[in-house]
């Protein structure tokens, strides 16, 4: 998507005033999820977000609790982050648990009028998993994060433009 003059609108970090970011994590895997937690909050930090952290026991009961919070009298969020790690089993439970994951956070997406960010990895093992969380497939708690700023200030953005209508 661009504006007029080629500029894009998604093209660096916006500088988002008194932004606020719930992240949703999974009890499952701590260990793994709770390095993605650390990158996550490591870049909101950086760009001096605010934020609250919210412990599910499963990646299933994410899509709930986001739209349970949204619901709430809590503070309004401007963006959700999900994290969660599913590995893969002997059984059909990963691709149920993926699709039903995958599935509440696109509808999320089209019904809330704030974004949620999917940050859930889907591995077939630990080592995958190890490798999205500072190796050599980057970190994806960090990229949850980033993707969070920048979809508050597109947001935030077209939202001005559609009021200018």
């Amino acid at each position: 998507m661009s504006t007029k003059g080629n500029k894009s609108l998604t093209k660096g970090i916006p500088k988002i005033k008194d932004a606020f970011i719930v992240i949703i994590k999974t009890e499952w895997n701590a260990d793994i999820v709770d390095e993605l937690e650390k990158g996550c909050v490591s870049e909101l930090e950086k760009s001096n977000t605010r934020y609250e952290v919210i412990t599910v026991p499963g990646a299933f009961e994410i899509p709930f609790i986001i739209k349970a919070y949204y619901n709430s009298n809590r503070p309004a969020a401007n963006a959700f982050i999900a994290l969660g790690t599913i590995i893969k089993g002997d059984t059909p439970h990963f691709d149920y648990v993926c699709k039903a994951v995958t599935d509440g956070v696109v509808s999320l997406n089209l019904s809330l009028d704030v974004p949620v960010i999917f940050g859930v990895l889907t591995v077939n093992n630990v080592e995958q998993a190890k490798q999205r969380i500072g190796g050599s497939e980057g970190h994806k708690g960090e990229e949850a994060a980033i993707t969070a700023i920048k979809m508050i200030g597109l947001n935030k953005i077209l939202a001005e433009k559609k009021k200018k209508k």
